[in-house]
């Protein structure tokens, strides 16, 4: 994966405002994220910080150049290990998300896959499509069988994607994550590779 248009071939509407939602995936294009684009993703992580510090500390590791850096880099030890992998969402030229495996075991053949999006890119079924990018990825290229979704109980734009993505809800485990001081539900859903009929027919 290099860049790939977020385009509408999936025939996905029902999460992106139906015609114009897909007129703006069309002008949009997953990339991986890299330590060079640090300053990039760092304004990025400034529009975004608002929308993603209630759920996760990920903007938080992202304050400075060099944390930007630091974290970009560390996606890029863990794609080197083939242990995880970064991707931004760009829309017209500017990043507004992305998707990433923060977790990646092909020995188990079980991964993770987590979201993020800043509020210009929300409403046009960007990280559904580009998250559907990588559960396809994960299960036909790279001979995956569980690709997990982890989300805090009270995030309901990710738990809105899990389901568009066709996942199952596992289970609940209570009080599990201590953030900004409380402790969040946090919701377990999965998505079987015997499940998944690649993208477009998970659509809809």
């Amino acid at each position: 994966m290099f860049a790939t248009p977020l385009d509408e071939n999936t025939g996905d509407t029902a999460d992106t405002g139906g015609t114009a939602g897909a007129r703006d995936a069309a002008r949009a294009e997953l990339r991986p994220l890299e330590p060079w684009q640090a300053e990039e993703f760092l304004a990025h992580m400034d529009r975004a910080r608002a929308g993603i510090d209630p759920w996760i500390p990920f903007a938080a590791r992202a304050t400075d150049p060099e944390s930007a850096r630091a974290l970009l880099q560390d996606y890029a030890d863990r794609q080197a290990a083939d242990r995880g992998r970064i991707y931004g969402i760009w829309l017209e030229g500017t990043l507004v998300g992305g998707v990433l495996f923060p977790v990646f075991d092909a020995a188990s053949g079980n991964c993770e896959i987590g979201c993020w999006l800043e509020p210009a890119g929300q409403g046009r079924g960007l990280v559904t499509k580009a998250a559907r990018r990588l559960v396809d990825w994960a299960f036909a290229e790279r001979g995956m069988h569980r690709v997990e979704w982890v989300v805090s109980a009270g995030n309901e734009r990710s738990i809105a994607v899990a389901k568009r993505l066709g996942m199952t809800l596992d289970g609940v485990l209570r009080q599990k994550y201590p953030h900004r001081g409380e402790r969040h539900d946090t919701q377990i859903w999965s998505l079987l590779a015997a499940e998944w009929r690649g993208p477009a027919a998970t659509a809809g």
